[in-house]
């Protein structure tokens, strides 16, 4: 996939490096279900069990320019936050959900406090659906997480 600045791409093993060090990082998982102290040996194995899972897709979104990864389901590189880039990425995998995978829904998550990307995803056309209680794990207890979707018909009718 790729936009305007971006290069969206099946992950690659020598991306884990970057998700290793992204996701040992407290401002990158401060917002997801990514357990502290998760190890690089860890990543390599999670890798592997969802490149082995022919339902679950893993992307890296890069800089289209130098090829260089800045996150995956986020951004992660602190730097390029703010940037537009988690927009640009979000609505180049929609196109791809919609369009190329003929999806009829694309279901997303956040934890409830994480205000910064609730306020994108509205943004980008996604409705709020609820709360999934105990949604989630994190660090070995259960989280609640919000709940959003968007439905084919309401693709790129926002933003």
């Amino acid at each position: 996939m790729k936009s305007q600045r971006l290069d969206i791409r099946e992950s690659i093993f020598d991306d884990l490096e970057y998700f290793s060090k992204w996701e040992r990082e407290p401002q990158v998982t401060k917002f997801f279900t990514i357990d502290e102290g998760k190890t690089y040996e860890m990543i390599v194995r999670e890798f592997y069990e969802w490149k082995d899972d022919k339902t679950k897709k893993q992307f890296t979104i890069c800089m289209a320019d130098t090829g260089i990864p800045i996150g995956r389901i986020y951004i992660a590189d602190t730097e390029m936050r703010g940037k537009g880039y988690g927009e640009e990425a979000l609505k180049a995998i929609l196109k791809w959900a919609f369009e190329d995978m003929n999806c009829e829904r694309v279901t997303l998550d956040h934890f409830n406090d994480n205000m910064i990307a609730a306020a994108l995803y509205e943004k980008v056309g996604f409705v709020r659906e609820g709360v999934m209680r105990h949604g989630g794990k994190k660090n070995g207890k259960y989280v609640d997480l919000c709940l959003m979707a968007m439905l084919r018909k309401e693709c790129f009718r926002v933003g």
